[in-house]
């Protein structure tokens, strides 16, 4: 049961670590490519965010982001891996920022094929979800294995 775990951990994570990687070696100057794709996405959302609280909300270095997107991937996919709830954690937090951000099918006509793409992104994305509350629920569901403590002997006189 223990390797079919870790085996199961080790290939849910590749996908965020492979894509850290990915996201790190595209990391340039201005951001690299999903930077690009994140920038017109985070200004209509700090759009909507302004519209909503009434209040201008402070500009938002895209880079930064991006930086720290690729960190919680990475740095959460490895802690995973090893079994930590807090790797699991900073997935999570991960998928809830960056889904709703970049799927956003809901913005689009259903007529358009777009709209099925972001759609079927999402959709892995909850399943991802899922799949993180889940293992973070069996984890403290399974109870501690105890050393079993050996009955004393009894002392013959």
């Amino acid at each position: 049961m223990g390797f079919f775990s870790f085996f199961g951990r080790l290939l849910l994570a590749s996908f965020f670590i492979l894509s850290a990687w990915q996201m790190f070696n595209e990391l340039s100057a201005d951001g690299g490519h999903a930077a690009k794709e994140l920038r017109p996405k985070l200004v209509v959302v700090s759009k909507h965010l302004s519209d909503l609280l009434g209040k201008k909300i402070p500009d938002v270095d895209v880079k930064q982001v991006v930086t720290g997107i690729t960190f919680m991937k990475g740095i959460g996919g490895f802690l995973f891996i090893l079994g930590s709830s807090f790797g699991a954690y900073l997935l999570l937090l991960q998928l809830a920022f960056t889904t709703p951000i970049l799927y956003d099918f809901y913005n689009y006509d259903p007529s358009r094929p777009k709209f099925e793409i972001l759609l079927n992104e999402f959709a892995q994305n909850m399943a991802l979800f899922g799949a993180l509350l889940f293992f973070i629920g069996m984890k403290g569901a399974l109870p501690k294995r105890q050393v079993k403590k050996k009955a004393p002997k009894s002392k013959t006189v």
